[in-house]
C-alpha cells in the first residue's frame, strides 16, 4: 500500500491570499471576531517576523508598518478546502477528508500512470500552485505517517517503507498533535522529538500515559496502520467572495469575476471536467434606494441578484466565460452596490469531436456564443435565437428559443456543399417571405372572387386565385383571430421602351407575382401576409 498527503500550511492565510493574489509577497495578518474584540487568528511568516502574534488585537496589529490586515472568510476557506479535495480526486478516486487543511490519497497502483511516487507528489504540488496556494506533500506506506510527514516537512517528502521511524524521528513531538496534558508531561520528561518518544519503553509508557501513550508511541515510530475513511466525490463547484466595500462599476466587478472564474476553471480542469452552465449570485447592499426595509430594531436584509449563463458546449476557458458574463451584465445590471459574489458551475465532460482533415470546425461554438451575446446586447434577449413554431393554428405564431449549433453542422455543411456542386435541379423550390407586420392592401371582388389587387401604389390584375381558407380561434382571449386566406397570382403593368421603329414610345408589359393575402374579420381589412419567391 502507498499513500500521499497534501497539507496547506497557514491555511487561513492562504485561503484569503488565494482570493487576492497581490498579497502573496506581503505580510498578512488575519483577524476574526466582532468589533471591537477582533483579534489576530493567523499570520504568515513575514507578518510574524514583523512582530505580529496570534491573539493580538486588531488595533495593535494595525500599528505595524507594511502588514496587510484582512478579515477571516469562512466562504473562502470552504472554497479552498473544496479545491483541495478536487486536486485529490484528480489523481486518485480514494480520498480521506482528514482536516480542513489536509487530505490523504490512496496512490496504490498509480505507478502505472506515473513513473514514481515522487512524480505523483510533484503532480500534486503543481496542481496546488495552479489552484493558488503553496502545499506540502508527503508519501509513505501508511496513512498516518504520510499525514504527519506532510505537516512536518516542507516541499516534497518521500518516505520509503521501513524508514518511517528514522524520517519521523527528526520532527518535534508537537507534530503528533498531543493533548495538552500529555504535552506538558513529555516536556517535563525532556522528550522533545519523535525519536526520543519512540525510544521510550512501551510498557512503562503505557503504565504512565495509558492507551493514548501507546498510540503516540506507535505514531512516532511510523508503525500505526489503519484504513482510510473514504470521502464521497462531489460534482459541485462553487467559489465565493465577500467584499469589504460595495462595487458598482462593471470594470472592477469584471476583475473580481475573472479571479473567481480562474479559480473555478482550475478546479474543473484538475478533475478533467468543464462547465456546462454558470450561475452567479450577487449579494447587494442592504441600504440601497428601493431595497427592502426591515422592522424597527432589526437590520435591513440584503438583496440578491441572480444571473444564469447557459453554454452551447461545456467549457473551462475562464476568459471566454468572463466575456459572456460581461455582455450579459451590460444589458442587465444589478442596480445596487455588490458586497458578495458567489459563482457555481454545473460540471460536465468536455466536448470531444473529430474534425475534418481539410474542413475547419463550423461553426466554432465558443466564438459563435460570443457573437450571439454581442448581438443580444444590441437588439435584446427576446430578439435573438432560433424561431420555433408553437402548438397552435394561429397564423404566424412562433417564439424565439436559444440557438445551439449542432456538433454535426460541419459534416452536414460539407455534405450539402458537395451535393450542391454535383446536383443541378431543373427547378428551384419556392420559398415564402413573410411581411412582419402584414402590409395593408385593397382587393376588388367579382362574383365573390378576387379580381384586382391594389398594393403599394400599384393596381394589378388577378390571374389565378386559390381559396379561401378560413381559420379562427382564441375567442376567449382579448386578441382572437378570424381570417380568410387567398393565394393570388397578380400581374402588375410595367413601362418598357421599344428598341426598333419608335424608340421614344412605350408599351405596357406585365410582371407576375404571387402573394398570400387574407381578410381580417376582426380588423375589417385586407392584408398581405407575404410573397412567394
Amino acid at each position: 500500500m502507498a499513500f500521499a498527503s497534501i497539507f496547506v500550511p497557514q491555511f487561513i492565510v492562504q485561503a484569503v491570499v488565494r482570493a487576492e493574489p497581490g498579497l502573496r509577497e506581503q505580510a498578512v495578518a488575519i483577524v476574526d471576531g466582532n468589533p471591537p474584540l477582533c483579534r489576530v487568528v493567523a499570520a504568515n511568516e513575514k507578518a510574524q517576523r514583523a512582530g505580529i502574534e496570534c491573539g493580538m488585537s486588531k488595533l495593535n496589529a494595525g500599528q505595524f508598518t507594511g502588514v496587510e490586515i484582512r478579515a477571516r472568510s469562512a466562504a473562502q476557506e470552504k472554497s479552498t478546502h473544496a479545491a483541495l479535495l478536487d486536486i485529490g480526486w484528480s489523481v486518485s478516486p480514494r480520498i480521506e477528508d482528514s482536516a480542513p487543511d489536509a487530505i490523504v490519497l490512496d496512490i496504490s497502483g498509480l505507478t502505472f500512470l506515473f513513473p514514481s511516487e515522487e512524480a505523483i507528489a510533484a503532480r500534486l504540488m503543481e496542481l496546488s500552485r495552479e489552484c493558488g496556494w503553496t502545499a506540502q506533500v508527503a508519501t509513505a506506506a501508511n496513512v498516518d505517517t504520510a499525514w504527519i510527514a506532510a505537516r512536518g516537512f516542507r516541499g516534497i517528502t518521500v518516505i520509503p517503507a521501513g524508514r518511517e521511524a528514522k524520517m519521523l524521528g527528526r520532527l518535534p513531538v508537537a507534530a503528533l498533535f498531543l493533548p495538552l496534558e500529555i504535552s506538558e508531561t513529555l516536556h517535563r520528561w525532556g522528550i522533545h522529538t519523535c525519536a526520543a518518544l519512540a525510544a521510550l519503553p512501551m510498557e512503562e509508557l503505557s503504565e504512565r500515559l495509558g492507551q493514548e501513550g501507546v498510540r503516540l508511541h506507535t505514531l512516532a515510530r511510523g508503525a500505526r496502520s489503519r484504513s482510510m475513511a473514504i470521502a464521497e466525490a462531489e460534482n459541485t463547484f462553487a467559489e465565493e467572495m465577500e467584499l469589504d466595500d460595495g462595487v458598482e462599476d462593471l470594470e472592477p466587478l469584471s476583475f473580481l469575476l475573472g479571479r473567481l472564474l480562474d479559480q473555478l476553471c482550475a478546479r474543473l480542469r484538475a478533475r478533467a471536467l468543464a462547465a456546462a452552465s454558470i450561475r452567479v449570485r450577487f449579494e447587494l447592499e442592504a441600504t440601497f434606494e428601493g431595497g427592502p426595509v426591515a422592522p424597527v430594531g432589526q437590520k435591513n436584509p440584503r438583496g440578491t441578484y441572480h444571473r444564469d449563463l447557459q453554454l452551447p458546449v461545456p467549457s473551462s476557458d475562464s476568459k471566454m466565460l468572463l466575456k459572456l458574463l460581461r455582455l450579459r451584465l451590460q444589458g442587465d445590471t444589478p442596480g445596487a452596490p455588490i458586497v458578495g459574489i458567489a459563482i457555481a458551475a454545473e460540471a460536465a465532460h468536455p466536448r470531444a469531436m473529430q474534425g475534418g482533415l481539410f474542413l475547419p470546425s463550423f461553426p466554432d461554438p465558443e466564438k459563435l456564443e460570443l457573437t450571439i451575446a454581442r448581438i443580444t446586447h444590441v437588439v435584446g434577449e427576446n430578439n435573438v435565437g432560433t424561431p420555433a413554431l408553437l402548438d397552435t393554428h394561429r397564423p404566424g405564431e412562433f417564439q424565439m428559443r436559444r440557438f445551439v449549433a449542432r456538433p454535426d453542422a460541419a459534416e452536414k455543411s460539407a455534405a450539402g456543399s458537395c451535393a450542391a456542386e454535383n446536383h443541378f435541379p431543373d427547378a428551384a423550390a419556392a420559398s415564402f417571405r413573410i411581411f412582419r407586420p402584414a402590409l395593408p392592401a385593397q382587393l376588388e371582388l367579382r362574383d365573390q372572387r378576387p379580381a384586382r389587387l391594389i398594393f403599394q401604389g400599384q393596381r394589378g390584375e388577378v390571374l389565378t386565385a386559390s381559396g379561401p381558407w378560413r381559420t379562427s380561434g382564441d375567442w376567449w382571449r382579448e386578441d382572437p383571430w378570424d381570417q380568410d386566406e387567398w393565394d393570388l397570382e397578380v400581374r402588375f403593368p410595367t413601362a418598357v421602351k421599344r428598341e426598333k421603329a419608335r424608340p421614344d414610345s412605350v408599351e405596357k408589359a406585365g410582371e407576375c407575382r404571387r402573394y398570400r393575402i387574407y381578410y381580417d374579420a376582426v380588423r375589417k381589412s385586407w392584408l398581405v401576409r407575404g410573397i412567394y419567391d
